[in-house]
């Protein structure tokens, strides 16, 4: 991210990235002619822009050098980075508010020149004019001051002018060299200021209420005892359902409960006046008691310190979950950096065994969960006549898990049984003899079955078939199976586990034994013994919990475990808001695309 950042501020430099620890290196260009523009074109990759390039602003003024890039898109957010010296800060500074003063300024002026402001009888402010807009500002100063040693603000009183100056005059220009694309702008704009008006009388609703209005809310929210935010937290649950058992097992001294009926408005695609008209929001703001907007916003009177999402660990909840991370990022960010946003682990399984149990988060514990008790007790002959037991069979049954999982992504090209004979057979790798994998693939065949062949496919990659009941089976790894990186992973893999399962070995616990021919075979053999005995129960929703196990698992302070929602990266970030949850399909569309094959899908 930090070298993409520098590539893009330092147009013309080739950076190159190297990494040799993996088999195979790997290795990045970056570098990129376009400077802040390509910057600016970069950010807003996911977004509909209104203008067909970018406005670029470059100059030099009392050794103050800037290098400006900005650009309006139909979104109703800012995006604004700042860099000095190739130094981002994170919260502005002197150069930042000069920008802010220069745009406001040029943009007012235009709007009051061409009659726009009167003939929509609004009044244009800093805000309005940077509703969508997405900014790239570097500056070069010889000798810059920060407010800290982090360099997160710069304070150096000589930027100011002299940017001001030349945005002030870059503006005008372009607004004065393209009339056409400049009315859409203060068009834009101008909507802008209508919407922030219709807004003001519904922000007035959601200011903080007393506590006694708060209360009075059927429904809605069931405050604390607690008054002072530090020790107070409150939970949002999905559901009438889940608030009701939410409600009953909370801490009533310091933990609030505020359910949400069914899925919140999108704040992605709604501007502010209609995001404040959600009576969803609306009752979230008036609980918060923090206010909504950037004049009216204070993180200070914020009623609670803890605000947790609580939803099901389901399709519906994790899309419950995403609306309400994009709200607080995109209208409440200070939650999030004060580090006041949590995320809720609900488990998804309950384990019962006799009068023990234990509450497993998600399918992959309950995964180790069932491996840890399938190995206990069990034991593992191979063929070399060796036998596993204890620490030694588990490290086996994490590998082979491991190579379970690359197995399954590829099942869509072929049968799992063949890929993982054939990795095992080194196919898969360097060296492999087709004819050796078909005799491992004779290690499934049924009675009446005909023995495999196998040989190198002419279109390439490798074929086998054989005569089963009189009809011809034929089996292909073709390849894109092989030079997927889940086949190049499950090679590796297949080292270690290739002179572990030579021939069949015997997986034996409690008297029962299980005929075992690779990795598939003993996790299967694994995850089943593991189950003997147990009870799970699977909750589709927090309100299928009783308010005990709520508490157990999820509000009480001493067990529960809460993700602590950050920001590492504000474009990265704002990058995958408008892909998720913006207007455009397009860039949904890639992002499932590039993710499908490590997708697992809840049915």
């Amino acid at each position: 991210h930090r070298l993409r950042e520098l590539a893009f501020l330092n147009s013309g430099v080739h950076i190159r990235l190297s990494d040799n620890r993996e088999a195979e290196p790997w290795e990045e260009i970056l570098h990129y002619d376009g400077g802040v523009e390509a910057f600016v074109r970069h950010l807003d990759k996911a977004k509909a822009p209104l203008m067909k390039a970018p406005i670029v602003v470059r100059g030099r003024r009392d050794n103050v050098e800037i290098d400006l890039a900005l650009w309006w898109n139909e979104s109703y957010h800012e995006n604004v980075l700042c860099f000095t010296n190739n130094i981002p800060q994170r919260e502005g500074g002197t150069h930042l508010a000069a920008f802010r003063s220069a745009l406001t300024r040029i943009i007012t002026g235009y709007a009051d020149s061409s009659g726009t402001a009167k003939r929509e009888k609004v009044n244009l402010s800093g805000e309005d004019a940077r509703e969508g807009l997405t900014c790239v500002l570097s500056v070069k100063v010889p000798d810059p001051k920060f407010s800290s040693q982090t360099k997160d603000k710069l304070v150096s009183s000589e930027v100011r002018p002299a940017v001001e100056g030349l945005v002030g005059e870059g503006l005008a220009n372009w607004f004065e060299e393209n009339p056409a694309e400049g009315r859409m702008i203060i068009q834009k704009i101008a909507e802008a200021a209508a919407a922030r008006e219709a807004a003001r009388k519904a922000r007035e609703l959601t200011r903080r209420k007393s506590a006694l209005d708060i209360s009075s809310l059927p429904g809605k929210l069931a405050d604390c005892q607690e008054k002072d935010p530090a020790k107070s937290e409150v939970f949002l649950v999905e559901g009438d359902s889940a608030g009701g058992s939410a409600k009953q097992a909370r801490n009533r001294e310091n933990q609030a409960v505020l359910p949400l009926r069914g899925k919140i408005l999108n704040v992605e695609r709604a501007r502010f006046d209609r995001m404040l008209g959600s009576d969803q929001i609306g009752t979230l703001i008036t609980a918060l008691g923090a206010g909504i907007g950037r004049d009216d916003f204070n993180i200070e009177k914020i009623r609670y310190h803890k605000i947790v999402i609580m939803t099901d660990a389901d399709v519906d909840g994790a899309h419950i979950r995403t609306l309400l991370l994009t709200f607080f990022y995109r209208q409440m960010p200070e939650v999030i950096e004060r580090g006041y946003l949590y995320i809720a682990q609900p488990p998804l399984y309950k384990a019962s065994k006799g009068r023990a149990f234990r509450y497993l988060k998600d399918d992959a514990e309950l995964e180790i969960y069932l491996t840890e008790e399938g190995v206990d007790g069990a034991s593992l002959d191979l063929p070399s006549g060796e036998r596993l037991t204890g620490k030694d069979l588990l490290a086996l049954v994490q590998t082979s898990r491991g190579a379970r999982a690359n197995i399954e992504r590829l099942t869509a090209r072929a049968p799992a049984f063949a890929i993982e004979q054939a990795a095992l057979a080194g196919l898969l790798g360097e060296g492999g003899d087709p004819a050796a994998a078909a005799r491992r693939l004779d290690l499934y065949a049924e009675e009446g079955d005909g023995p495999w062949t196998g040989e190198t496919s002419a279109a390439g990659g490798f074929a086998f078939s054989r005569r089963r009941r009189g009809v011809t089976e034929r089996v292909v790894l073709d390849d894109l199976l092989i030079g997927a990186a889940d086949a190049r992973r499950l090679a590796e893999r297949s080292l270690s586990l290739a002179e572990v399962f030579s021939g069949p070995a015997v997986f034996s616990r409690r008297d029962r034994t299980t005929t075992v021919r690779g990795p598939l075979d003993l996790t299967a053999a694994v995850m089943e013994a593991g189950r003997r005995g147990l009870t799970i129960q699977r909750y589709k929703g927090l309100g299928e919990m009783n308010p005990d196990q709520l508490w157990d698992t999820t509000l009480d302070a001493n067990a529960r475990t809460l993700l602590q929602v950050r920001v590492a990266h504000a474009d990265d970030a704002d990058d995958m808001f408008t892909r998720l949850m913006g207007d455009l399909v397009e860039p949904r569309r890639e992002f499932i695309q590039e993710n499908a094959l490590d997708a697992e899908v809840d049915v």
